[in-house]
């Protein structure tokens, strides 16, 4: 039985789907519905940059998975916040606005996806980009999700990148123009001291369309088909399953862990997983959950020789109406920045020679000037901040699989992270450099004491044990449902699900690699690229 019927689908409203569902309903021919599983995104702690503290943990608004004990992090279980209301994670991450480098999406190409070198996909960055500083050759000025400047310079962050450069890593003012490498603040999808999700770029002028229905608190259970072509959706909505019925296609963008679920819950999937979880093969898709890939954060913590964190303002009454007043006054201070402001991109792993053994970076800094025991925790009764390293490029690869089918049940999650002798050594080679930078003539003043990992960490092997036991996602899972023609993909180079009609894969699971840094911003691009694939398609018919 079909509740209603509709031109396309869209599952999932997070950082893909809202761009999806924003621009397909600019046709008014069209009938589009967005099925979201979390509720509408009317919190305030949702639009104030530094709510993220506060959304981290909330099961209103956050999936908040938990991998399987990883063997390679002794064992430990890491914490996954995954947005889960309109904008997705794009609601809930650190705003950072990176697009990764010219060479990884040349890397895509390579692969045998045509359509996605960089020359490809940059026109589809600057058309959703609104900056803060106009357009230019590498930016757009006009888009819809606005990009904005950290406006006041910070002592701390004025210390660090002082402190790279004299490392020998050049400051930069734009880390998404014609070369990502250098140390300088971070530009963050932010207006006017407020959070720019997806939501608010994509879906707030489309509100009002008559052919445009939004559904929150909307589970999507499994895919329908007819033969091998998929023509609708069911959902568990207000207590009840419901099935909408799609007349052109399906759009599937829930996620690098929620797409693969979906797939693998309607019979799409590795063929031994499904019949082992009693679901009918309606597509062998062995791909289907592999090749997971993430960033795995260090976080190195300092204690600051001056009170001029915002760990100081965070812990006391003055502080805190300091802060309240600069964003309710200016939309300024911290509420109006977020987390992170500080960043480097660096070539930190070396050879025999000691020099720079990639010829890119491979090494991503995040610098708060706050610090706490993990991200999104209570800050530090002392004056902190906080360098956090990652692997840009990892070669470890986990895995995503369904427990039962039961679409409520979160599902195995194994990210497998440090798997291979290069992650391992990288990671251990960022975390050395950060060290490095921390002990500068410009940075050393500030530094009181390092706290973690302490002096009690010195060789490479301890720094490795280091990373084992305080190691952490920085929230940029993707790769499960990946692009490509061979045996193990998942989708084509237009996001074409092999084997089934009416059917695209669109959002961070479909990266056949993990881009060099932050991942919201190209998977934005990824959907806007999608649209105009989806058009051009439908014109052909």
């Amino acid at each position: 039985m079909c509740d209603e019927e509709f031109d396309y689908i869209v599952v999932g409203a997070g950082s893909a789907g809202c761009v999806l569902a924003g621009r397909l309903s600019e046709d008014p021919a069209l009938q589009v519905l967005l099925l979201e599983a979390g509720p509408p995104d009317r919190s305030l702690w949702l639009h104030l940059p530094i709510g993220y503290g506060k959304t981290m943990w909330n099961p209103a608004y956050n999936w908040r998975f938990s991998t399987d004990p990883d063997p390679n992090l002794h064992g430990r279980r890491i914490y996954w916040p995954r947005g889960k209301t309109l904008g997705g994670s794009s609601a809930i991450n650190g705003l950072i606005y990176i697009r990764g480098q010219r060479q990884d999406y040349d890397h895509w190409a390579a692969l045998g996806n045509q359509g996605w070198g960089y020359d490809d996909v940059l026109p589809y960055f600057i058309r959703s980009e609104g900056n803060q500083r106009g357009a230019n050759a590498w930016h757009g000025g006009a888009g819809p999700l606005r990009v904005s400047d950290i406006a006041a310079r910070h002592e701390l962050i004025e210390a660090f990148i002082a402190g790279a450069q004299q490392t020998g890593v050049p400051r930069t003012r734009d880390f998404n123009g014609a070369t990502q490498e250098g140390a300088g603040y971070y530009q963050l999808t932010t207006h006017e001291g407020w959070r720019c999700s997806t939501a608010t770029a994509y879906l707030t002028p489309a509100k009002r369309r008559p052919n445009l229905r939004m559904l929150t608190g909307a589970l999507a259970c499994q895919l329908v088909f007819e033969g091998r072509r998929a023509v609708g959706v069911s959902y568990r909505h207000g207590g009840r399953i419901k099935t909408a019925r799609c007349r052109a296609e399906l759009l599937l963008s829930a996620g690098a862990i929620q797409s693969p679920q979906l797939l693998q819950l309607s019979g799409i999937g590795p063929r031994a997983l499904l019949e082992r979880s009693g679901l009918p093969v309606v597509h062998e898709l062995p791909g289907v959950g592999e090749n997971l890939q993430d960033h795995l954060q260090i976080r190195l913590g300092y204690e600051c020789t001056k009170p001029i964190t915002t760990n100081d303002q965070l812990n006391g009454w003055f502080g805190r109406l300091g802060m309240g007043l600069a964003w309710l006054l200016r939309r300024a201070g911290p509420l109006a920045v977020g987390i992170n402001q500080g960043g480097c991109f660096m070539r930190a792993l070396k050879d025999a020679n000691g020099q720079p053994a990639a010829a890119r970076p491979d090494i991503q800094f995040h610098v708060a000037t706050l610090s706490a025991d993990m991200a999104g925790g209570k800050v530090h009764p002392y004056s902190g901040f906080t360098m956090s390293v990652c692997q840009l490029r990892p070669e470890s690869r986990g895995h995503v699989r369904i427990r039962s089918p039961d679409a409520a049940e979160p599902p195995a999650i194994q990210p497998n992270y440090l798997a291979t002798a290069l992650d391992r050594a990288t990671t251990v080679a960022g975390v050395q450099a950060a060290r490095a930078i921390a002990e500068t003539p410009a940075l050393a003043p500030y530094v009181k004491r390092e706290v973690q990992p302490g002096p009690q960490a010195a060789s490479a092997a301890e720094l490795l044990d280091f990373c084992r036991h305080h190691g952490a996602t920085i929230f940029h899972p993707v790769g499960t449902c990946r692009m490509g023609n061979d045996p193990l993909a998942v989708v084509d180079a237009r996001l074409r699900v092999h084997g089934i009609a009416g059917l695209r894969v669109i959002d961070g699971s479909a990266m056949p690699t993990l881009v060099s840094g932050n991942t919201n911003a190209p998977i934005v691009m990824m959907a806007e690229k999608a649209v105009d694939l989806i058009r051009q398609d439908a014109r052909a018919l």
